[in-house]
């Protein structure tokens, strides 16, 4: 049922984080004032620049703070000193050395078991590709539209590395109750999307053992529970290349973790870059939203890069959130986000030097306020 407020759990994290966040809060405020809702929004520091600070990467009690919140709103992950990566020390908080911001990402997924990250992978009208610094216009918008449905809690992904004689190995655990999570979850999106009633499984099972372990639970559960649905398979490096030659083929797209991870940025590049991929960290009970983008720490501060991913993933948050509770509201403000970006986009200005290059760049901040003065328009 509708609730009278939800709670919102904001992690601006490192980099251009905080500024792409700053973004998508002007458009879920707006949301909030315009549809008359009202959103309770508490925002922890966080990531690698605290822990520079104060060895451990977020305050006491926050991961109590995401269990407890209806949704949260990630911006990114990943902080640099004099241009090297800030690690974790050993034991503080993790007992392997990770990159700072673990906590945020791998640990609530999978303290929270978010065991679906899902990429929406969708060409908007307007928005010109850059190759070799050129804006082109490669791929009919009609033909961009899948989503990647990665599985997020495990393969190598599990934070572990152990010791050998003669080196290092970090396993790769694929278990039978992770991948049929996902799995049932990308056939009920593809059978709920009503688009080409397909899944593709993509994987390197011809090599590795637990990839054809994930293909072939894939397959039975395929067969016996969605007969309806269209199985397709696909070896990992030649869906790299299948899905830039032809990503009309695509429907919903389930993998693996890191094999997940390489094709839903790499599917950016048929999007406008990852400046427009956003995405959700999604489980049962719990979900996380996160432009996909990384914290880019050279353009930190500077009001430069595009904060549409971040926009869009405040949408994916508000769709995710309509459905559990079934509050129509909250749909129909997701669709009226996406409208006020399409419209933006349409018109070609203001958008950031990712989009149309330098010498026409727009601020990050005022595409965001050009994208809110639209959604106004569009919540009436």
């Amino acid at each position: 049922m509708p609730k009278q407020s939800y709670s919102i759990v904001v992690l601006p994290g490192d980099g251009v984080g905080p500024e792409v966040i700053a973004q998508a809060l002007k458009v879920l405020r707006t949301v909030g004032e315009q549809a008359q809702m009202r959103f309770e929004i508490a925002e922890i520091p966080c990531g690698g620049w605290y822990y520079a600070q104060h060895e451990k990467e977020w305050p006491d009690g926050s991961f109590e703070k995401c269990q407890r919140a209806d949704a949260i709103l990630l911006g990114a992950v990943g902080h640099e000193i004099d241009g090297k990566a800030v690690f974790t020390k050993p034991g503080k908080p993790y007992p392997t050395p990770q990159l700072a911001g673990y906590a945020q990402v791998i640990g609530n997924r999978q303290r929270l078991n978010l065991y679906a990250n899902v990429r929406p992978v969708k060409l908007y009208p307007g928005v010109k590709i850059r190759i070799s610094g050129e804006f082109q216009q490669i791929w009919n918008p009609e033909n961009v539209d899948y989503i990647v449905v990665r599985e997020n809690t495990e393969d190598a992904y599990t934070g572990e590395t152990l010791d050998l004689p003669n080196g290092k190995m970090t396993p790769i655990r694929i278990t039978k109750t992770a991948t049929e999570k996902v799995v049932r979850f990308a056939f009920r999106l593809a059978r709920q999307r009503k688009k080409l009633g397909k899944v593709t499984c993509v994987d390197k099972s011809n090599i590795i053992g637990a990839h054809k372990y994930f293909r072939d639970l894939f397959t039975e559960i395929g067969r016996s529970e969605f007969p309806e649905i269209q199985l397709d398979y696909a070896y990992f490096d030649a869906f790299c290349q299948w899905q830039i030659r032809n990503p009309e083929w695509y429907d919903v797209v389930v993998a693996p973790n890191l094999v997940g991870d390489v094709i839903s940025d790499n599917a950016a590049t048929t999007q406008g870059g990852l400046g427009m991929a956003a995405g959700g960290n999604i489980g049962d009970e719990h979900a996380m939203f996160e432009p996909i983008h990384g914290s880019a720490p050279k353009h930190a501060g500077k009001d430069k890069v595009n904060p549409i991913a971040a926009i869009l993933t405040t949408k994916m948050m508000l769709e995710w959130l309509g459905s559990k509770y079934q509050d129509e509201r909250l749909e129909r403000s997701a669709q009226a986000i996406e409208q006020a970006v399409i419209a933006v986009l349409r018109a070609g200005q203001p958008l950031t030097y990712d989009l149309v290059g330098e010498e026409r760049a727009a601020r990050c901040s005022e595409v965001g306020d050009a994208i809110t003065e639209q959604l106004k328009l569009f919540l009436k």
